[in-house]
């Protein structure tokens, strides 16, 4: 459970999810129709889809991986993890890895060839500055855990000893590879929330953001700091002094960026005709609890200190209040803001805001009384204990809190398809928003655009309304033309047939039926299916043939 619960959350939640804001927003907030490669983003989800199905595949089956999700040497050789559960987790990783690369490099390639005429790179919204650095973080460390995961398949799978010392190998080794995968990949979680929050703050604040190309400068530096940091996860591990001394410095700095965003949301409210709506509710409480979790990350920064909190549940607190107070809240400042223009309805703001404050205290009483209890000594990674320690308290108050985060939820959910159905119409602009995005309907026709924007400066829509204003007008929506009279990609199966046959490589490494290779046709003929996609897939065309209307056109 402590395995798959933190291997969800992290590649199947809060992934995926800015991943969804990155799909539907970039091709709007930059001014195209579509992403660079449709088919590509087509394959990117099936194959997610598949790969996250796969790994929970293992519950079926009793197989589940349990060395804990960052799977150290030498608990996952095979003497020490028995059955296939570690299996279904290196090769899931690698689907979905799979999946997270195509997605990488669709978005660098639509954000730097598709913008709109005018949107130079410093005139384009913070969400999509944090999607290119997000993006090409994935596209450099997802490699590197590939390297890690084929060198743990083949130990585990074909008797290689990548990791086992009685044959010279180094269980350190892995530790190495998945932290310098590991540290980026906790950027990637948060600095789409960042680009989030940039969007709402200034919206709700009435007044552009403070310090634009500072806050874009801060994003693009802890991007590159992030790969120089990776050893404070192993200050323990006994790398010696000037590699503690060393890694301690660099982390303390990576701080520095992260404060200095913090101190341009706080500018940017300051003085702001603030409008606490829930997106804004939402967008404080991340910059208030990022600034606990930063905190508390700074404290494992010192070697010394950190010799004390390694492996305790000081450690999870850090993690929840960075990823849960941090990247969670961010998610849902971003569903709250683009609800109207995804469902063209709005959702129940009375219940909005009831779900931000129980999450909000829920969320503090479930991890603020881990700092204690790792303090106390309570090692991570337990499901039972003696009495006499004193953790009881405050195992018990993170109980409660935990069950006030799960009601807020379910009024989120409640609200969520309540408002689908019986929400009041949005309209194209409900927050007066300076973005693309909300020039055109909610919810947005196929094309987009039908006319693509022409952009005079940052805050495009804003300089729009008021122009507009400022001869006594108010601006419509983008008006709606026949579909039919604009290019658009056809839908593909390929993409489909193609992932599905990636997905069947790594399933028929793990059929199990004793006699051992059997395994090989089957994975064979999955990477047959793959090489059939893909071949057809080169081979339709990108668009079908224009109707006669757009032909006259």
């Amino acid at each position: 459970m402590f395995t798959m619960h933190g291997t969800t959350m992290i590649f199947m939640v809060i992934m995926p999810f800015g991943a969804t804001f990155f799909n539907f927003l970039v091709p709007l907030m930059i001014g195209a129709r579509d992403v660079a490669f449709p088919r590509l983003n087509a394959f990117s989800y099936w194959t997610f889809l598949f790969g996250a199905l796969l790994m929970h595949a293992g519950f079926l089956i009793g197989q589940v991986p349990d060395a804990g999700w960052f799977s150290y040497a030498n608990l996952t050789a095979a003497p020490f993890s028995e059955g296939k559960g570690l299996d279904f987790w290196a090769l899931s990783l690698q689907v979905l890895g799979i999946a997270s690369l195509a997605a990488g490099f669709n978005f660098v390639v639509t954000i730097i060839n598709m913008r709109a005429p005018g949107m130079s790179m410093m005139r384009m919204p913070v969400f999509i500055w944090m999607t290119l650095v997000t993006s090409i973080l994935l596209v450099l460390a997802f490699p590197i855990i590939t390297v890690a995961l084929i060198e743990l398949t083949a130990d585990r799978q074909f008797g290689a000893n990548f990791f086992n010392t009685a044959a010279g190998g180094d269980p350190i080794l892995w530790q190495h590879l998945f932290w310098l995968f590991g540290h980026p990949e906790v950027y990637i979680l948060i600095l789409p929330a960042m680009g989030v929050v940039s969007e709402i703050i200034p919206t709700f604040s009435r007044k552009p953001l403070f310090g634009y190309p500072v806050i874009v400068f801060s994003g693009i530096v802890i991007a590159i700091m992030s790969w120089a940091v990776w050893s404070h996860h192993m200050f323990t591990v006994g790398l010696g002094a000037i590699a503690n001394s060393v890694f301690t410095i660099t982390t303390m700095l990576i701080a520095v960026p992260t404060g200095v965003k913090i101190f341009n949301w706080i500018a940017t409210m300051w003085n702001g005709s603030i409008d606490l709506k829930t997106p804004m509710l939402m967008a404080i409480g991340f910059v208030a609890l990022f600034i606990v979790g930063g905190l508390s990350g700074v404290s494992h920064a010192v070697s010394p200190s950190d010799f004390q909190q390694q492996d305790t549940y000081y450690i999870v607190a850090h993690i929840h209040y960075v990823l849960f107070g941090g990247a969670i809240f961010g998610i849902f400042a971003g569903i709250y803001y683009w609800y109207p223009k995804i469902t063209g309805k709005m959702y129940n703001e009375m219940l909005g805001k009831v779900h931000f404050w129980l999450m909000f205290v829920g969320m503090n009483l479930t991890f603020f009384p881990m700092h204690y209890a790792g303090l106390n000594g309570m090692p991570r990674r337990i499901y039972t204990y003696a009495e006499g320690f004193g953790w009881e308290g405050m195992n018990l108050l993170a109980t409660i809190g935990y069950f006030v985060i799960v009601i807020s939820l379910l009024i989120f959910i409640h609200n969520f398809f309540r408002s689908i159905k019986k929400g009041a119409e949005a309209g194209h602009d409900p927050w007066d928003a300076p973005t693309l995005e909300w020039s055109i309907s909610s919810p947005p026709p196929v094309y987009n655009f039908a006319e693509v924007p022409v952009v005079r400066g940052q805050d495009a829509y804003w300089i729009t309304k008021r122009e507009a204003a400022a001869r006594g007008e108010t601006v419509p929506a983008e008006p709606h033309v026949d579909p039919s009279t604009i290019h658009m990609p056809s839908p593909s199966y390929w993409p489909l047939i193609t992932s599905f046959g990636v997905v069947w490589i790594a399933g028929g490494l793990l059929i199990d039926v004793g006699w051992d290779y059997i395994r090989f046709p089957i994975s064979f003929v999955g990477g047959l299916i793959t090489i059939i996609g893909v071949i057809g897939w080169s081979n339709e065309p990108a668009a079908e043939e224009h109707h006669e209307a757009a032909e006259q056109h």
